[in-house]
């Protein structure tokens, strides 16, 4: 474990890892007792609030952050999923948003992948929960936010640290940011963009003109493939796709095995503890971690694992569709090099 430690993983946050599945347990519970399944965006929020370490300078603030901005990301999706053009328009939106900030950094990076995720959550599971509003999913995520950031307030007492932190100005890490932002060469990035806009936005839209069972299983691996650089080469991205598929045929094999949703938490709730103590600092090592463990908690109270092939073709089609995107703007960069040369 040192090894990968040093190389991919940070050390081991025992505390934070215990507010994560605390977090998560109540909603589960809340969703097994009662069988509403609107407890999953509970859980969600849990999740995706535990993600930041509140001991740290910055981590209350992203908590926050993730909490209110992850709520109405999955309140927009769930509102633009009967609407295939505001669903192109959406997802192209967050495409952007989710290259602009990969340029400002890792922690930026990060946040934008949390946003991204909420939105295909949130589009994906449109007609398929007990919910029949937005406003109450972005309630629910922004209550199981709000329970995670009680237990951290919690957890900084106990170590007794000041209940919030002393906060930076924000005109530093505006020109902190902005210098990262001047590092990275600006044509790359352009076509990056175009890839993530172009690739989310037909996500977005062949969900919903297909009337795709789990749909978020397809926009979710897109949003995994993006983290890589798709103008660097095909070679990368067909290793990625390889172990997607590899992950999501153990995940639907697990899941059809136990079709039983008790089973199924009961299992889930070690593998959040484990996960987020053992939480990778490598941006793309933390963006598969992050958005596996969403879709874990998404599918925890599922009752319709018996077919789970429509899982696995919206895999295929979600690697289908960056694979084109990548080799689109690979022939555009050829292009734009030899008129350059020229």
């Amino acid at each position: 474990m040192p090894h990968a430690v040093r190389h991919g993983f940070s050390a081991p946050v025992w505390g934070v890892a215990t507010v994560a599945t605390l977090g998560c347990a109540l909603p589960l519970v809340l969703g097994l007792v009662s069988g509403h399944n609107g407890f999953l965006w509970a859980a969600l929020g849990a999740f995706q609030t535990a993600l930041a370490n509140p001991l740290h300078r910055y981590g209350m603030l992203r908590m926050l952050l993730i909490g209110t901005l992850g709520a109405l990301a999955a309140a927009l999706g769930y509102t633009a999923a009967s609407h295939p053009l505001y669903s192109l328009l959406l997802f192209a939106a967050m495409g952007l948003l989710l290259a602009r900030l990969q340029r400002y950094g890792n922690e930026a990076g990060k946040l934008g992948l949390g946003l991204a995720v909420c939105l295909c959550l949130g589009q994906g599971s449109h007609g398929q929960s007990d919910l029949n509003n937005a406003g109450a999913v972005a309630m629910l995520f922004l209550l199981g936010a709000l329970w995670t950031t009680l237990l951290a307030f919690i957890l900084r007492g106990l170590h007794a640290l000041r209940t919030w932190p002393y906060m930076p100005r924000l005109l530093a890490v505006l020109r902190v940011m902005r210098r990262q932002a001047r590092s990275v060469p600006r044509q790359p990035w352009l076509l990056h963009a175009l890839a993530c806009i172009l690739a989310l936005g037909l996500a977005g839209l062949f969900i919903d003109l297909l009337e795709l069972a789990h749909g978020y299983w397809l926009s979710l691996t897109v949003v995994i493939m993006l983290q890589l650089n798709l103008v660097r080469g095909l070679r990368p991205l067909l290793y990625m796709a390889l172990a997607v598929l590899l992950v999501s045929a153990l995940m639907t094999a697990i899941g059809h095995s136990l079709q039983r949703p008790l089973l199924l938490s009961a299992l889930l709730l070690p593998v959040i503890f484990f996960n987020r103590a053992f939480q990778a600092s490598h941006y793309l090592l933390f963006a598969i971690q992050t958005t596996l463990g969403c879709l874990l908690l998404r599918e925890g109270l599922a009752t319709d694992w018996l077919q789970p092939q429509g899982r696995l073709l919206n895999v295929v089609l979600g690697i289908v569709l960056v694979l084109m995107m990548a080799s689109l703007v690979q022939a555009l960069q050829r292009v734009l090099a030899r008129r350059r040369s020229a």
